[in-house]
């Protein structure tokens, strides 16, 4: 007789050292493998925010946060909560059921994202010699004047 094992959605929020956080690719190949040692579908995964721990944790003062939702067997979050007691990139995890969230709430950005966005338009507008930026604003304001010849 088989059993069937229920799937349920996750949030985990991963608490990774800065410094180590530098390296993407690295920390999220971590994170990748020990959900999938636990046979986690992973949902999202992405940069939360870089902040100042409250507290020293091992002698750091700042982390980077990492959110990430997957889909696991109930039984196996003990299992992803003791890899990562048992990680030297890893230093904490919060994992809550996320059974209520939808779709939306999952995609929601966050707050690296946001300054993300907020850089590359502050880029774009940078980009535009002043003068040609205040033409154009008077042009939609329909305020710019005929050249005169």
């Amino acid at each position: 007789m088989e059993t069937v094992v229920s799937r349920k959605l996750y949030e985990a929020m991963f608490l990774v050292d800065s410094a180590q956080a530098a390296d993407w690719d690295a920390t999220i190949t971590t994170l990748k493998d020990v959900l999938k040692r636990a046979d986690a579908e992973i949902v999202s995964i992405r940069k939360w925010d870089d902040r100042r721990l409250a507290y020293e944790i091992g002698r750091k003062n700042r982390g980077m946060y990492i959110l990430c939702y997957f889909r696991a067997d109930g039984e196996k979050i003990q299992e992803i909560e003791r890899a990562v007691q048992l990680s030297e990139r890893i230093m904490r995890v919060l994992i809550l059921s996320a059974e209520q969230m939808t779709a939306e709430d999952i995609e929601k950005d966050t707050p690296a994202s946001r300054a993300e966005k907020e850089a590359v338009a502050g880029e774009a507008k940078d980009q535009k010699p002043d003068g040609e930026a205040k033409a154009q604003k008077a042009d939609e304001d329909g305020e710019r004047e005929s050249p005169v010849i």
